[in-house]
């Protein structure tokens, strides 16, 4: 089933955020909270937090495999939370598993391409799911989208190690396109969560590469091994109609659409919230095994509605006229999300506001926005930049008494060069007390 989601409510950009006062957290100058709304808003206290920890730079070049790292998901081992372990995406390096101090203690390639003109794969997302019935043992999974074969792929978490081993399914389907030739054109699975419902049934959502189409697929264990169904898909809308009349689109490159990535369920609240990168932060209902049909905006990004087009002498967007005023706080991309529980309904909803390097957080009952901080630079660390996915949880670890927040960082620094010179794409992630995080 394939339905087109309709705009719910816009909310207003121009938001209040709650400061903190918390210890180790540290108020930067004011700043202007939804500056591209064209009306004074209220101040926006910026807070700053430093990482503890950070993980071996990944560079994106041959020399470093082509490796980015892009989404973490946490892992609590429940026998030795000290032994729990944090999985990051690194695109096609595939995965790398990190201790608590962040070091490196497993790596997990991808599969190859099928064919010799065909994509490898290509890890960009990973979620864990618990408790996965397989065959008569239950195992928790790392899930993670391979956008270069289109594919979910599920590996098995050991329970006292935290080592991942591939459960995938030999001949898993492919999650949206029709055909290899398809798959090689690369709108293909993208950003991916997952979550568990009441009668035990895993899925997981993911959202299709350079379009605004999501996906939710029902894991199922054949034979030992995880696949999954497709049993829903629904569009996200391309254009929206402004409070002037006019009809407002987000610039994309020629042929594609306004994607999404970033997801995240509440299962408690059944409610799924996903991040449309140029335009908004969602949420809508899930029911079982089918995706609501009234999505609401959570918060629009500071380019709403601004007119914008293609050049494609520089191949780039160029904002073509004034700001209406209608844009929220988030810098566009809108990215990563998670949920930072403290209760089955209470705790906080962060969101990657990537375009200005920092986050916002809202509370998770009543989405009234809280905070607004930024990852910096620290004496063992430097900052978040560029953040694409995060995680957190709120179980007490080793090192993190209020649980722990781990974020990417897509510009890591300090720079690094190759043999001719040239710096290095370089990224990695942080490990951050998810003391920020706490507002109740």
């Amino acid at each position: 089933m394939n339905r087109l989601l309709p705009v719910g409510p816009l909310l207003s950009g121009a938001l209040a955020v709650v400061t903190c006062a918390a210890v180790a957290l540290t108020p930067a100058p004011a700043l202007a909270a939804g500056t591209s709304t064209g009306h004074r808003a209220e101040p926006d206290s910026l807070v700053q937090v430093t990482a503890r920890v950070e993980t071996p730079p990944v560079f994106d070049d041959e020399a470093g495999g082509n490796g980015d790292a892009d989404d973490p998901a946490i892992w609590v081992n429940r026998r030795d939370r000290s032994r729990s372990v944090v999985i990051g995406t690194v695109k096609n390096a595939g995965l790398q598993v990190f201790d608590l101090r962040g070091r490196l203690v497993q790596t997990v390639a991808p599969p190859a391409a099928p064919a010799a003109d065909d994509e490898p794969g290509r890890f960009n997302n990973v979620d864990i799911v618990p408790g996965f019935r397989l065959g008569a043992r239950r195992v928790d999974l790392a899930v993670v989208s391979d956008r270069g074969r289109d594919q979910i792929r599920a590996y098995a978490i050991d329970a006292r190690t935290g080592r991942l081993s591939d459960v995938t399914a030999a001949d898993v389907p492919l999650a949206f396109s029709a055909d290899q030739t398809q798959v090689n054109d690369q709108q293909t699975v993208y950003g991916l969560t997952t979550y568990v419902d009441p009668d035990g049934t895993a899925y997981a959502v993911g959202t299709r590469r350079h379009t605004p189409q999501i996906g939710l697929f029902r894991l199922v264990a054949e034979h030992g091994r995880v696949s999954y169904r497709r049993v829903d898909t629904a569009d996200f809308p391309t254009s929206f109609r402004l409070r002037d009349g006019r009809s407002w689109s987000p610039c994309e490159d020629p042929g594609e659409g306004p994607q999404l990535e970033g997801l995240v369920v509440d299962e408690a609240n059944h409610t799924l919230y996903a991040a449309q990168e140029d335009v908004a932060l969602w949420r809508l209902k899930l029911g079982r095994g089918r995706f609501g049909t009234e999505p609401r905006i959570v918060e629009r990004t500071q380019e709403f509605g601004v007119p914008a087009a293609y050049d494609p002498k520089t191949e780039e967007c160029a904002v073509t006229g004034a700001d209406p005023g209608y844009g929220g706080r988030i810098a566009a991309d809108v990215e990563g999300l998670t949920i930072y529980a403290t209760g089955r309904r209470s705790g906080t909803l962060l969101v990657s506001s990537q375009g200005d390097n920092t986050f916002y957080t809202y509370d998770r009952r009543t989405l009234a926005p809280l905070r607004h901080f930024a990852v910096v630079d620290g004496r063992r660390t430097d900052g978040s930049s560029d953040c694409d996915g995060a995680d957190t949880v709120s179980t007490p670890l080793p090192g993190y008494p209020h649980g722990l927040l781990v974020v990417q960082d897509g510009d890591n620094t300090p720079d690094v060069v190759d043999g001719d010179g040239e710096p290095r794409t370089v990224t990695d992630f942080k490990f951050v007390s998810a003391q920020v995080l706490r507002h109740r």
